[in-house]
């Protein structure tokens, strides 16, 4: 059996996608995200058709009592109270399963849940809540999850369900890159536009290279490896980004599939008025060099204009006002 701690749009999907291959799954979450699952749950793909399950559902962590996997789909923030939780729930052999953005989520786990197997996963795709009951995957990509022989029952439902799933020995290379990748949900957030219109655009663009060449110089400094997600090597995605819209379109094509109505789990949240991830995205950027004692200007921006649109600022930004708010969007960091 499994149990989605947290279903939200990620945890709906997998969860619903687990589902409709055969798999036992309760979802549990809050009651305006699974009220709307009376009449079923439909996961849909980028470039497959939908399906339908049933899941069972719940607002009590206690429904995780019983479950052999615990996969933990809460926001970063919402981490440590989310291991609290299990804590006192879970059984001492389920294995605890960290689908979630950021890099230090499995480590808030692990210290909340002493004696049980956590591991370490990354969703690679975004998933959006196209109406009521209804998840879909905008985007392409593999999860992976930590090598370790307790993924196998999660590895098995995956592969029942036609879910791609590798194991790996390098997860923390992994969320990093992820992370990298990630840091143009702010840039999404800020523009208000669907991903695939926002990345057509080179000023947009140019503000995300920046960012990651700013973030691939603070990881080269602490010596922090990067896996290779996508057909472009992570060193080289900021080249890529800043080419002329033409020529990235082309290259862009063949490095990852965007449905064009997907937008960024950021904007989803500034859109809710619920808090961002910034703090785990971004936020970790800017953190990182500080201890290093260097700087991240162009990071700590974004971090700023995304704070601001919490707040109830701006969430239209054209890529030229953000670019020319982008402190050092042209230089490497210091």
């Amino acid at each position: 059996m499994f149990a989605v701690f947290g279903a939200g749009a990620i945890g709906c999907w997998v969860g619903g996608k687990l589902a409709a291959g055969g798999a036992s799954v309760t979802l549990i979450g809050r009651p305006r995200v699974l009220d709307e699952l009376d009449w079923g749950l439909v996961v849909s793909e980028l470039d497959g058709p939908a399906r339908v399950s049933h899941p069972a559902t719940s607002t009590e962590p206690s429904a995780a009592a019983n479950a052999d996997v615990v996969l933990v789909t809460v926001k970063s923030a919402q981490t440590a109270e989310a291991g609290a939780t299990l804590a006192g729930v879970v059984r001492e052999n389920a294995i605890v399963i960290s689908l979630q953005n950021g890099v230090r989520n499995v480590d808030v786990l692990r210290a909340a849940l002493p004696g049980r197997r956590v591991l370490a996963g990354m969703v690679p795709w975004n998933v959006v809540r196209q109406r009521a009951g209804h998840y879909h995957r905008g985007s392409s990509g593999t999860l992976m999850i930590e090598q370790d022989t307790g993924a196998a029952p999660f590895v098995d439902a995956c592969r029942a369900a036609d879910l791609p799933v590798v194991l790996r020995t390098d997860m923390l290379a992994v969320q990093w890159a992820k992370l990298v990748m990630n840091l143009n949900n702010a840039i999404n957030a800020l523009s208000g536009q669907p991903l695939a219109t926002e990345l057509a655009q080179r000023p947009y663009r140019r503000v995300l290279a920046a960012a990651q060449r700013e973030a691939l110089h603070v990881l080269a400094a602490a010596n922090q490896p990067l896996a290779r997600l996508t057909p472009v090597p992570p060193r080289l995605m900021p080249r890529l980004l800043e080419l002329p819209d033409r020529v990235f379109a082309v290259l862009a094509r063949r490095t990852i599939a965007i449905d064009p109505n997907a937008r960024s789990s950021m904007w989803d949240d500034l859109e809710a008025k619920r808090p961002t991830e910034i703090d785990y995205l971004q936020g970790e950027v800017v953190a990182l060099a500080r201890r290093l004692g260097r700087e991240a200007p162009v990071n700590a921006k974004l971090v700023e204009l995304v704070r601001a649109a919490e707040a109830g600022g701006r969430r239209d930004l054209t890529g030229a006002e953000m670019l020319a708010q982008a402190p050092s969007a042209t230089r490497s960091p210091r």
